[in-house]
């Protein structure tokens, strides 16, 4: 058994066991206890994005890496939208272990119908057939979910550094995303290095696809910190059906700009 995993689940039980104190900011209920160490960190991220991600993900935009995560039939593919299949690719057998262990055999299976399909037909994953020929679409997902799913609560907000926003569950999710992988238990050491350079190609291909939006929550706020951790927040939850108690109808703030 990976050593990481005992690890990992041992602190999603220490973030659900941990008493918190939320409170009501810009219409959205939000723990966070730990803001001055997590400004510290946004502040570092923001620097690193301003320097390096949103250059270098600007670069790319030129291959065709802001079209979309797959391309409409006819359309050319650039050597940036490969990288960004393949990355996404290896990630499918996680998402679709998850699946499993959400109780949701019908995502499980799609994820992995994709991946044997896009491994194969799709030249390992270069290619995504399974969307393109066939509709089938990916079902994201991870173990921040499945623990929610488990009931696991939300923890305290956490920006960790160059990875950005998260909570303690999905942070130990994260953790546990490593040790289940997989992938990570059939590849060899110079494979998974190679697989974590493309997932990494593929983040780099979503950021220059989102990057006006990521440049005017970063650069374009007054406080760019509060800003990302609301629309993250409100995103998550949103994602994992947990948004509806936690919005006060009647806050002025409950409606964002992130171009303010």
């Amino acid at each position: 058994m990976n050593p990481l995993l005992p690890i990992a689940l041992l602190a999603a039980l220490t973030a659900a066991g941990c008493a918190s104190d939320p409170q009501m900011r810009d219409g959205v209920l939000i723990d966070d206890p730990y803001e001055a160490a997590n400004r510290r960190v946004h502040a570092f991220n923001k620097g690193v994005d301003a320097h390096v991600v949103g250059p270098v993900a600007n670069r790319l935009k030129g291959d065709g890496a802001d079209a979309g995560p797959a391309p409409q039939p006819g359309d050319p593919i650039g050597p940036v939208r490969m990288m960004a299949n393949a990355g996404r690719n290896l990630s499918l057998p996680g998402k679709a272990l998850n699946g499993l262990l959400q109780g949701r055999p019908g995502n499980a299976g799609m994820n992995a119908l994709r991946f044997a399909t896009n491994t194969t037909v799709g030249l390992g994953g270069l290619f995504d057939p399974a969307a393109d020929s066939f509709g089938w679409t990916e079902r994201d997902t991870d173990f921040g979910e499945t623990l929610a799913v488990w009931g696991a609560p939300e923890g305290a907000y956490l920006e960790l550094p160059l990875i950005g926003p998260s909570t303690l569950r999905d942070t130990a999710g994260r953790v546990v995303d490593i040790a289940i992988d997989p992938l990570g238990q059939v590849l060899d050491a110079p494979e998974r290095r190679a697989a974590f350079a493309l997932r990494v190609g593929a983040k780099a291909a979503d950021r220059a696809r989102f990057g006006d939006t990521i440049d005017g929550i970063l650069q374009g706020s007054a406080d760019s910190y509060a800003q990302t951790r609301l629309i993250w927040l409100m995103n998550r939850r949103h994602e994992l059906g947990e948004e509806s108690a936690d919005i006060d109808p009647y806050g002025d703030d409950a409606v964002i700009d992130p171009y303010e």
